[in-house]
């Protein structure tokens, strides 16, 4: 989408809008259509004559086991009544991942979810433990990542690794806001794309989970008025929850690291999550890690995300 000059504060205040559930619900459900070929789920695929990319409305409907009527106000965002075993049938035929079952119930049956949109707006409070217990890890990067991607608390490794993030206001301790509007992030993650895209995959479950979030929909007004490429990937309504990877970095002191990173959600704060990162052992990346470590003060300045002069 090509944003014309005069448009941008008209689209920014757009966004800002709680989000509509029941065009996500619709938009989610088609983006997830479209993607299957007929072949995919053993259909017959009628080449020149499909009018539509992927699956049909009633292609869908009959590996569901509903009637086609059904499907197409479900489609349409009316989710009112559908049954959890209505669902499971419409994630099977989709052939939904786990986040993306997840993230169609959070859209079809939001009255679920109704107690969670009056904090959502709320503060997060990182506990006092938390922080000690992240700090001792004085040899491994660790952070504590909340909901809208906001970053919480960190240790000194995490600041030497990514940048002194004490530098940034409060609400630009985000890694949506960095990743897609800082060049330091992009030069940090040696597959920036792939980054990206991960960090879009959790504002969409956020989304799913918090519609009514008034600080969500404005980071994604934000977003969407000054990055083309998360206009291009909020499109598409791809979801993923936080998990475990690899990622590879270039860091401006020690240069390229091959680091695995795990993450392990808060068994009492289920939107709160410790992320942390290590390498194997023995590696050139352990070693960097190790330098990182040693040079203190001078490696958090230095860090990928520290603001310049």
């Amino acid at each position: 989408m090509d944003i014309q000059p005069g448009e941008e504060s008209t689209i920014g205040r757009a966004v800002e809008q709680p989000l509509d559930r029941r065009a996500e619900l619709s938009e989610f459900l088609r983006t997830r259509r479209a993607r299957l070929k007929p072949e995919d789920v053993g259909l017959p695929d009628y080449g020149r004559h499909r009018r539509v990319p992927g699956l049909r409305r009633e292609e869908l409907a009959q590996l569901a086991g509903v009637s086609v009527a059904y499907y197409t106000r479900l489609e349409q965002g009316n989710g009112r009544n559908v049954s959890a075993e209505v669902l499971d049938a419409i994630a099977r035929a989709l052939r939904l991942t786990d986040a993306e079952q997840a993230h169609l119930t959070h859209l079809a049956k939001p009255k679920q979810h109704r107690k969670k949109a009056a904090a959502a707006g709320r503060q997060q409070q990182v506990r006092t433990a938390l922080r000690q217990l992240i700090d001792t890890l004085d040899s491994v990067p660790a952070y504590v990542v909340g909901r809208r991607s906001e970053i919480l608390a960190w240790n000194r490794m995490a600041a030497a690794l990514f940048g002194d993030w004490t530098e940034l206001p409060p609400q630009e301790r985000n890694w949506a806001r960095m990743v897609f509007l800082s060049p330091a992030y992009r030069d940090l993650f040696v597959d920036w794309d792939s980054k990206a895209a991960d960090i879009v995959g959790y504002l969409r479950m956020d989304a799913g989970c918090h519609p009514d979030d008034p600080l969500l929909s404005a980071l994604v007004g934000e977003l969407s008025v000054k990055s083309e490429e998360f206009r291009r990937l909020w499109a598409a309504h791809d979801v993923k929850e936080k998990n475990h990877g690899v990622k590879r970095m270039r860091h401006p002191l020690v240069g390229e690291l091959t680091l695995s990173y795990e993450t392990l959600k808060l068994p009492d704060d289920h939107e709160q999550s410790v992320v942390v990162y290590h390498a194997e052992p023995g590696s050139p990346s352990a070693e960097a890690l190790r330098l990182l470590a040693s040079w203190g003060a001078d490696a958090t300045r230095a860090g990928a995300g520290t603001p310049g002069p």
